[in-house]
């Protein structure tokens, strides 16, 4: 059987902020027989490392305890898993870098750590880095997130045309888990209804041949809380959204109704990314 993800990257500080990431990593890769990769970023440059090698040998300790408590977890659930710490001074492009050496498709995240100075209230300021620049799909999931058993959700642009891969992608996933799939399309007014109910024909006509049990509705409201509450009325535990732009323009996408979602949302959010096209030959 093919499963809509097959290279998986979990990157974490295994902090306890880490929790629902790693959970979900690891029931994805048990559940579905795949070796799971771990990233493990530590913050270091070498000014760092000349001015105070106590301090980084100190953090090099750390993180090869964490290390094999990671290893040990997977062993206790027979999952094979690898992890790499990579140092860096952006935690993020050390995430990104592993997840295109390894052409991961899903990297698994938490939602935030710690909150400081340089943290987004809703998604700490990494994750928003990571989502904006992976080059493959992002799975952010809160403290307490758990694999989905209930229903797959997928916010629909009625700005627009039907994003056909990242409907696919939440299709196959709805699919794989024996799950319904439900398409939410927002207006943002009574004008913008008919444009909204348009979207939502098309997108509905193009999953229907690939998953057999799918719905959709329109709400009305502002996107990001129309979307929120959908999830919740409907009772889904994974909501699915496509990353708009170029890397160059996901940084302002990310900074607002995506951001909002991510950070809101009760369950975990799938942040669809196409693969960048092949270089011409």
């Amino acid at each position: 059987m093919t499963h809509p993800f097959t290279r998986l990257l979990l990157a974490t500080e295994h902090s306890v902020y880490d929790g629902g990431a790693e959970t979900l990593a690891l029931a994805l890769a048990r559940r579905c027989g795949l070796p799971l990769a771990a990233v493990l970023p530590v913050l270091s440059n070498p000014e760092f490392e000349m001015i105070a090698p106590q301090l980084a040998a100190r953090a090099d300790a750390e993180a090869a305890v964490k290390r094999q408590s990671l290893e040990a977890t997977a062993r206790a659930q027979q999952v094979v898993l690898e992890v790499a710490v990579r140092r860096g001074p952006e935690p993020f492009e050390s995430i990104v870098a592993a997840a295109r050496e390894r052409d991961a498709d899903l990297i698994v995240i938490r939602r935030r750590g710690q909150r400081g100075l340089l943290a987004n209230l809703l998604v700490g300021e990494m994750v928003s880095k990571v989502v904006a620049h992976a080059p493959c799909s992002v799975l952010v999931a809160p403290r307490g997130a758990r694999l989905w058993q209930r229903q797959v959700m997928v916010g629909v642009d009625p700005q627009e045309s039907p994003d056909a891969a990242c409907l696919a992608r939440a299709a196959a996933i709805a699919a794989d888990h024996a799950l319904p799939l439900r398409l939410v399309c927002v207006a943002d007014g009574a004008g913008a209804q008919p444009q909204a109910e348009q979207a939502l024909a098309a997108a509905l006509a193009h999953v229907r041949a690939l998953h057999d049990r799918v719905d959709g509705e329109v709400c009305r409201g502002r996107a990001h809380q129309a979307l929120i509450d959908a999830a919740r009325a409907r009772d889904a535990d994974l909501l699915v959204v496509a990353r708009h732009g170029a890397s160059s323009l996901a940084r302002a996408w990310i900074g607002g109704t995506a951001q909002k979602v991510i950070g809101l949302a009760e369950c975990p959010v799938l942040v669809h990314v196409n693969p960048p096209p092949s270089p011409a030959a």
